[in-house]
């Protein structure tokens, strides 16, 4: 049996949610991510990563929400680079809000929406709150928002960046998302054209209109260079397992 929930008939679907299934929703985005990386890294990343956890928790994974909130220069490079396709913030609540909402109705009593894009963090936080509070407090609906890379054990990065960690949000299609890419999706990853750009060095505020200079042309905030399938596979260990673990601790499972 599957666990992807679109691939499954609505009968058998119901039968799973009836038995008390947990529920993953990934969220992404369609976001530039290089020269090397394809457009929908955030959502395939995320839905890849749910499908390894439901697997391990008999959970099943909804179809990925796959636009996000305005790419930043900071985190996603910005908006000025060609496929880029964003949300306003208030869209992407309202997007949340309607699908947590749904959710419910169908009879899912546990959800977990599992974020791989940084600029989705708390539009989507407030589409899950609006849909609490239009539910009301006896909905019987719990709701788990988690960003996957939060889930990289420190010694795994120290081993991963022996040079030093840049941070996550530099880390936009550098090592981290490349190395994933390859584990999960190999066959999407062009590694003779990681750029040999030099990494962002942003100032600590923000402009607007944006400062595009700001950004290195490739749109790669640091570089990917060094990045591997066998760095993916320790990543995805980390976030797998950790991910694993919370749903079954606040879940009770």
């Amino acid at each position: 049996m599957s666990v992807h929930m679109d691939q499954l008939s609505w009968v058998d679907y119901e039968r799973r949610v009836g038995e008390g299934v947990v529920v993953f929703l990934p969220c992404g985005a369609t976001e530039q991510h290089g020269p090397h990386l394809p457009l929908g890294t955030d959502a395939l990343l995320a839905s890849a990563i749910s499908a390894e956890v439901a697997m391990r928790v008999g959970g099943l994974v909804a179809p990925a929400l796959s636009y996000g909130y305005k790419s930043q220069p900071k985190c996603g490079g910005g908006q000025h680079f060609c496929g880029t396709t964003s949300l306003d913030g208030a869209t992407l609540s309202a997007l949340v809000r309607d699908a947590v909402r749904e959710f419910h109705r169908h009879g899912v009593r546990r959800l977990v929406l599992v974020l791989g894009h940084y600029e989705n963090q708390w539009f989507v936080a407030e589409g899950i709150q609006l849909a609490l509070r239009d539910l009301g407090p006896d909905a019987g609906l719990e709701v788990m928002r988690l960003e996957h890379w939060d889930f990289c054990r420190e010694q795994t990065l120290t081993d991963v960046f022996p040079d030093g960690f840049p941070g996550f949000a530099l880390e936009h299609a550098a090592v981290i998302e490349t190395s994933l890419m390859l584990h999960f999706h190999p066959q999407l990853v062009a590694l003779e054209k990681i750029p040999d750009d030099a990494s962002a060095d942003f100032p600590p505020y923000d402009m607007y209109p944006t400062r595009t200079e700001w950004v290195p042309p490739s749109g790669v905030l640091s570089s990917a260079k060094g990045s591997s399938a066998e760095k993916g596979q320790r990543l995805a260990d980390d976030i797998v397992e950790g991910i694993a673990a919370a749903v079954c601790k606040e879940f009770a499972l």
